[in-house]
């Protein structure tokens, strides 16, 4: 069994770094929504998710999703659960102003 089902919140790391809080509020299957509070580490990449979040519209080759969705993977970042425990590498996660989508 998966050891984040029951967890909620998370610290969004760039390695050390704090980027920001993420707070479960509700699910909406298959996505856990969230409450994003940013660390002033966050503006220099907060832009990457801007575009992911602008996506509008059909896609279905996936390309403009990939194209935007690419640079936010490449940083690595990780998600690690607020109460302890494996951080997670491998989600989507969606952040618009203070609210985030996170699907793993």
């Amino acid at each position: 069994m998966n050891e984040h089902w029951q967890t909620s919140d998370w610290d969004l790391m760039d390695g050390e770094t704090l980027l920001g809080r993420l707070t479960g509020y509700d699910v909406d299957q298959p996505r856990f929504l969230l409450r994003f509070a940013p660390t002033p580490a966050w503006e220099p990449i907060r832009p990457l998710f801007d575009a992911f979040a602008a996506l509008r519209g059909p896609d279905p080759e996936g390309t403009a999703m990939m194209r935007v969705l690419r640079p936010i993977r490449d940083l690595g970042l990780t998600l690690v659960p607020a109460g302890g425990g494996t951080p997670l590498t491998e989600y989507i996660l969606t952040i618009d102003g203070d609210e985030a989508r996170l699907r793993y």
